[in-house]
């Protein structure tokens, strides 16, 4: 049970609903790419062509916003650690709040590319100030807990996400899907009016005061340091894996139900509508089953993290994950049981997260925390862009063909086995406190 102030309460839920909003606004259009990229590109919804352009442009679009998230973790980790924690969060929020609903107004796929790029410079950003604002302001003994707390907030995001779209493309404009995802990119907006609240309630930590006070401007550079370099080192390492794992099979999450769902509908001989509402409903499920397994797996790193110790704790999240890949993408199983594997995928790939937010702080010094824990955790995005664009140039290669897609993800298994190999690298700082 935490055991906070009222305004520790303040501070990490406003870094809670910023990192949600986040994730919200990060994955908004991954939901609408099967009717977006048809659209944009004239081609029909729901047709082979289509299909395979989805699989390519959904594979690029992803791996350029990763590329932008990282830029946008590097750029403003500094930023932060030298002009504030608040302010960095109140002006990322801004940023890919208005990055997601110009999304709604492209008419090409250059100008939706250039939106999402903005989008992603403030998501990047984002999650360094939100982290460091929480570290530093919560007791010693409940940073664990509030790490981990903080992080249930992606599941939110991603329940927000899904209930957006199928609210709006899935009820509402289930019938016009050419612009029924333009509708759903406006609701991007939302984190932008939450972003005075921060504003108006939340102050700059004083162990940060204190720090940016007496301490020289930091430089990206003294995270190589001889001193701090192992640090950065087993930061970088976690960080890659988890994310390269999952960015790989979660961005096609709703491409592969779609693939799915299509072809269910196709067997079954239902007119457009219908297959419309059923590709909504199946995407729906398939998410919800996956943000249940990451919503649990985030808050099982609490325990894990404080009874077995940070290593060993990712040791088994990362064979976990393995396990839940290659037996989800592998195994010959019906669609509806497949889509409930989901399940250990949240578990296990998505649930690692929850550990981010309290271990790379717990790494750096103050003057330090945001450059090394924003540069660590975003810019293993740049490698982990090419999960994304494997998978969906593989996949479009086979014509959108869903056995190719499922073949193509089963390979994504072997990464966290990868991950396993280096965690001798890996800084143990159980019971330790967060360095001055």
């Amino acid at each position: 049970m935490l055991r906070l102030t009222r305004y520790q309460w303040i501070v990490l839920f406003a870094a809670w609903l910023g990192w949600g909003f986040d994730i919200f606004d990060g994955l908004l259009f991954n939901y609408v790419a099967p009717n977006a990229i048809p659209t944009l590109l004239g081609l029909e919804i729901g047709s082979p062509e289509a299909r395979s352009a989805t699989l390519y442009w959904t594979g690029l679009i992803t791996a350029i916003f990763l590329v932008g998230w990282a830029i946008g973790g590097v750029l403003f980790g500094p930023i932060s650690d030298r002009y504030g924690r608040k302010r960095v969060l109140l002006i990322t929020m801004v940023l890919y709040a208005a990055g997601t609903a110009l999304c709604a107004f492209v008419t090409s796929i250059e100008q939706l590319i250039v939106c999402r790029i903005i989008a992603s410079l403030g998501i990047g950003g984002e999650w360094a100030a939100g982290c460091a604002l929480v570290a530093e302001v919560v007791p010693e003994d409940q940073r664990v807990e509030a790490g981990a707390v903080l992080y249930t907030a992606a599941p939110f995001g991603l329940f927000l996400a899904t209930g957006v779209n199928a609210l709006v493309a899935g009820y509402f404009f289930a019938d016009v899907p050419e612009v029924s995802w333009r509708y759903v990119l406006v609701f991007g907006l939302l984190p932008a009016a939450f972003a005075f609240w921060v504003r108006t309630f939340v102050k700059e930590p004083e162990r940060w005061q204190s720090a940016a006070a007496t301490a020289p401007p930091p430089r990206l550079r003294e995270i190589f340091t001889p001193e701090i370099w192992p640090r950065t080192r087993s930061a970088l390492l976690v960080a890659l894996i988890a994310l390269l794992t999952w960015w790989s099979c979660n961005a096609f999450i709703p491409v592969v139900v779609a693939g799915l769902a299509q072809a269910e509908a196709l067997q079954l001989g239902l007119d457009r509508t219908a297959t419309s509402i059923l590709t909504e409903s199946w995407k729906t499920q398939a998410t919800t089953i996956f943000n249940v397994g990451g919503l649990i797996g985030t808050l099982l790193t609490i325990p894990l993290a404080k009874r077995l110790g940070r290593k060993p704790m990712f040791v088994i999240y990362l064979g976990c994950s393995a396990i839940s890949l290659l037996a989800t993408f592998g195994l010959d199983l019906p669609p509806q049981v497949r889509l409930y594997m989901y399940f250990f995928i949240g578990l296990t790939v998505f649930g690692i997260f929850g550990s981010f937010t309290f271990y790379l702080p717990e790494l750096f010094p103050t003057r330090l925390r945001a450059t090394g824990s924003g540069f660590t955790y975003n810019i293993g995005r740049v490698v982990a862009a090419a999960g994304p664009f494997f998978v969906g140039s593989v996949a479009a290669a086979g014509a959108g063909d869903p056995k190719v897609v499922l073949n193509t993800l089963f390979m994504v298994g072997v990464v966290p086995l990868i991950g396993l190999l280096g965690m001798g690298w890996v800084i143990e700082t159980r019971g330790q406190k967060i360095p001055d």
